[in-house]
């Protein structure tokens, strides 16, 4: 396929972009790192398997939520204010400076922007975490989804600009749904595996191995998407 194909057919590029963007946002360190605390805290407190899962389905399922309702607002926002059609490459643009703060931070870890919930909410999200209430964890979800938003949600905000110039409303509701289930995919499996004590310290361990070259590796992909979008 080449270029022209997809100025052509612009719809051709939307699922992997959006599935790649999706997954690429969904390797959070943050949601992972709470669900991980949450699974631990519940296990030492002698709690059954079925009460982690509905904990930490009840954190997943909020996090999900909130961020379809953001994604929703800003498509609708965008729509009702009759944004040029030229929000795209707005979108690109955003994915690339997102993208590059986020290879500076990795060699430059001093650079004051960081692309992380600030350390000032972790005393916050510590407190709900020991309330140890289904409901409590749900509102930890929503936290940790409102609190993740403006520093990790580069790749979304790409996604939600794609959609405005290249979609209707509810069709763009639908990839809105399928992004966040490939958002959660990693929380949930990780959850499904994690209620086995003896899984979650082997999960644990392989969650720690995360590398640099890795996460350089998946920010280089986010840039080639972006210039990708502005030689559309």
């Amino acid at each position: 396929m080449t270029l022209g194909y997809f100025v052509a057919n612009p719809h051709g590029f939307f699922l992997p972009i959006i599935a790649i963007s999706a997954l690429i946002d969904s390797i959070n360190p943050c949601a992972i790192s709470v669900l991980f605390l949450t699974i631990t805290f519940l296990f030492s407190l002698g709690k059954d398997r079925k009460f982690v899962l509905l904990s930490g389905g009840s954190y997943i399922f909020a996090i999900a939520l909130i961020y379809t309702l953001i994604g929703l607002g800003a498509l609708k926002a965008l729509t009702f204010l009759s944004v040029p059609n030229i929000m795209a490459k707005v979108g690109a643009s955003i994915l690339i400076i997102y993208s590059l703060i986020g290879l500076i931070n990795e060699f430059f870890p001093s650079f004051p922007i960081k692309l992380k919930i600030p350390e000032s909410t972790h005393e916050t999200l510590a407190k709900v975490i020991h309330k140890g209430s289904i409901p409590a964890f749900f509102f930890l979800g929503a936290l940790v989804a409102l609190f993740e938003f403006p520093c990790t949600g580069g790749p979304y905000l790409f996604v939600l600009t794609l959609l405005h110039d290249y979609e209707n409303f509810w069709r763009g509701f639908w990839y809105l749904i399928m992004y966040n289930i490939v958002f959660v995919l990693p929380l949930i499996l990780i959850l499904a595996f994690a209620v086995n004590k003896v899984m979650i310290e082997k999960i644990d361990r392989l969650r720690r191995l995360e590398t640099k070259k890795a996460r350089v590796i998946l920010l280089l992909v986010l840039i080639l998407i972006g210039i990708f979008m502005f030689l559309l």
